[in-house]
Order: structure tokens, then C-alpha cells, then sequence
């Protein structure tokens, strides 16, 4: 196969399918908006799942790089009352099938893996469009363009690939996630570092929580949620971050300091994270020549599934080409046709958890769900 791939986004959808076309002997660019490996944190723990993410790096051939990066001990969860009293408390005894990983450290190993050069930083897109025959030009913010026979967009929610395929844009679900920081808390917030367990604490009730993963050491990683339209949050000088952290409190008022202090004692500032997402069953129809994997084809609301389906997709599609090498209509098709149902059942699976986390009968819902689940 001739055909150079055009990939969009280094992030870890576009990552695993240059890895998996490597294994398989096909050239690819990835062309990634950032200007350097390390331009931004990265964000933080992934759990790793044995049903698609674990099988996307088999494919990637990098089982063994990406055990040497699980976190022991991290899969444990809690869930608390507003209170702070336990109402489920679940070990990590090893046996679980979805081992944590730093998300950065993952990248990391990705990019390691790739031949120097196939990632190009600091290309930020500016437009796309088809010259027909399914062959694409990608316009640069700095002026230069690359034209490609076959263009995957891995750029995320707010994908500039999108539009070729699909009309849809993501809206707002009604929900956001505010994210801070605890460092070395078993030190300086050892009631906090208490209530937060060895692994995930989730601390819920209708239309709000507080939900905390313990990453590596003793940094404790909060993603609070609140329902609430984007101007609410919009009045918050997140600047400023005493007064933000003021307000995104006062939501949790009468909870136990042991876990508020996720908020009020955060060592960063607050980021408002707005969640958006795309219509659950949303697909397109086959356009020659340009696909998409990961948040830029089925963005969701967050359950743990995003990065895993990013790169689930990125290696099936990978595979896809490799098994269709004289005719890549023939493998967007067949990736396609199965991304598309996977995806819409993952979504709809999301919008279930965020009911079970978030609605009228949290948290007695999530202490279900995890009981009949086992451990």
C-alpha cells in the first residue's frame, strides 16, 4: 500500500493508529496543534480496560511497555455520603480488569514507539477540504498544506475533520466538571487523604458530586460535578481562584470537610470543564477518502470509556487498512460499520452512569450498580 495516512491529532486515538499501521509496514503522519510533547499536562489516571483498551495496545504490540506503567493498588473505589460515612468500600485485590496509568506516561510510550518524525508538532489546523476523488488538502495556521489520499481526524471534540463527514456539533449536556488538585495529601490533608481511599472516592447526590482518584504518591485529583447551564459558571472569576473556590463550596454546604477540602484547600487553580457531547447514535455516510476515531466521531458524556474507545478505534481502523491494503474504501467501510453501533452503545451506557452518579436517587443508585457488578 502507497498510501501515506494524514492523521489529525496526536492524542491517544491518532497515536495507536500510527503505531498499529507501523507494526503492519504503513507510513503515517500525524499532524498535532500542540508545539512540543510536553507543551500541557496531560490530564490525569486512566483506567485501562480489558475489553478495548487493553486489546488496542495488543494490537500496538506494547502489552508488556504498558504494564510496566500501571499503578497498583488504584482500581480500589469508595462511594460516600455527603457526610463522609462509607457506604461501599472496594479493595483493589488484583484481580479487577482495569489497571490505572498516568495518561501522560501512556503517551508517552505511544509516541516512544512511533519511527522519529511521524508526529509534526505545532501544525494547528486551519481548514479542509475535499479536491474530490477522495483526496484532501489540510490548510496549517502557519500557511502550509499537505494533500492526502487518506485523512483520519483524531482531533478531538471540537474536530476541524468533522465537518467533511457530518453536520453534528456537540452541545452542552447541562453538566460541568470543575478539576483540581491535593498534592502530597497524606502529609498536609491526612483526613481528606482518608476519605479518598487508595483508589477512586465518589461522593454523590442528585445533580452534584465530588468525585476523587488517588494518582501517583498521594496527589488526589478531584473532578467536581454540577448541574448547572454554562452562565453559571461563566460568573465565576476562576482567576481568582479563593473566590471560585468559595463559590463551587457553597454548593457542598453541610458536607463533611474531609471532602470539601477537595475544593477549598485545592493546590491549583479551579478549570471549569463544560461537558458536551454528540447525538448518541451519531454516524455519517461513507465519504471517500476521510474518517474519524476517538471524541472527534462519538464524544460522549465522560464514563471512563473515552480514551479506551479512542484507542479501540484507532487500532481497528488500523488493522482495517492493513487487511485492505489495495483498497481503502473497502476498510473505511468496514471500520466504520462497526464503530458506528459500538459507539452509540457506549454513549447510551454513559448517559446511564451519569443518571446512576446524578440523579434523584444518588448515591444509592451507584452503591447498586457497584454491588451488582462485584468486585
Amino acid at each position: 500500500m502507497h498510501t501515506c495516512v494524514t492523521i489529525i491529532g496526536a492524542g491517544l486515538g491518532g497515536l495507536i493508529l500510527a503505531r498499529v499501521l507501523h507494526v503492519h509496514g504503513i507510513a503515517a503522519t500525524v499532524y498535532e496543534a500542540e508545539p512540543s510533547a510536553t507543551a500541557r499536562a496531560q490530564g490525569g489516571m486512566l483506567d485501562i480496560h480489558d475489553y478495548n483498551g487493553q486489546l488496542a495496545l495488543q494490537a500496538a504490540g506494547l502489552t508488556d511497555e504498558f504494564r510496566a506503567l500501571v499503578l497498583e493498588g488504584r482500581e480500589a473505589t469508595r462511594v460516600l455520603d455527603w457526610d463522609g460515612t462509607v457506604l461501599l468500600d472496594q479493595p483493589d485485590d488484583g484481580t479487577g480488569g482495569r489497571p490505572e496509568v498516568m495518561r501522560g506516561e501512556l503517551r508517552k510510550m505511544l509516541l516512544d514507539s512511533l519511527p522519529a518524525g511521524t508526529v509534526r508538532w505545532g501544525h494547528k489546523v486551519n481548514s479542509v477540504r475535499a479536491l474530490g476523488a477522495g483526496r484532501h488538502e489540510v490548510t496549517f495556521a502557519d500557511g502550509t498544506h499537505v494533500v492526502t489520499d487518506l485523512l483520519v481526524g483524531a482531533d478531538g471534540a471540537w474536530s476541524k475533520v468533522r465537518p467533511l463527514l457530518s453536520t453534528a456539533v456537540p452541545e452542552y449536556m447541562g453538566r460541568s466538571f470543575i478539576e483540581t488538585y491535593l498534592y502530597d495529601s497524606d502529609t498536609r490533608h491526612p483526613a481528606t487523604a482518608q476519605a479518598v481511599g487508595g483508589g477512586a472516592m465518589f461522593a454523590v447526590q442528585p445533580a452534584k458530586g465530588i468525585q476523587a482518584h488517588r494518582e501517583a504518591g498521594s496527589t488526589l485529583h478531584t473532578y467536581v460535578a454540577i448541574t448547572a447551564p454554562q452562565e453559571w459558571f461563566a460568573a465565576i472569576d476562576f482567576t481568582h481562584t479563593p473566590t471560585a473556590a468559595a463559590r463551587i463550596a457553597q454548593v457542598f454546604t453541610g458536607w463533611s470537610p474531609a471532602i470539601t477540602a477537595l475544593i477549598t484547600h485545592s493546590d491549583t487553580e479551579l478549570v471549569w470543564r463544560p461537558l458536551f457531547t454528540l447525538p448518541v447514535e451519531h454516524h455519517w455516510n461513507r465519504v471517500p477518502g476521510v474518517t474519524l476515531v476517538g471524541d472527534a466521531a462519538h464524544l460522549a458524556a465522560p464514563n471512563g470509556e473515552g480514551a479506551n474507545l479512542a484507542m479501540y478505534d484507532g487500532a481497528e481502523l488500523g488493522k482495517a487498512i492493513a487487511s485492505h491494503p489495495d483498497d481503502v474504501e473497502a476498510a473505511l467501510h468496514a471500520y466504520e460499520q462497526a464503530m458506528f453501533p459500538r459507539s452509540a452503545q457506549t454513549a447510551a451506557e454513559c448517559n446511564e452512569l451519569h443518571e446512576l452518579l446524578f440523579g434523584d436517587d444518588a448515591p444509592h443508585s451507584l452503591v447498586s450498580m457497584f454491588n451488582g457488578a462485584g468486585t
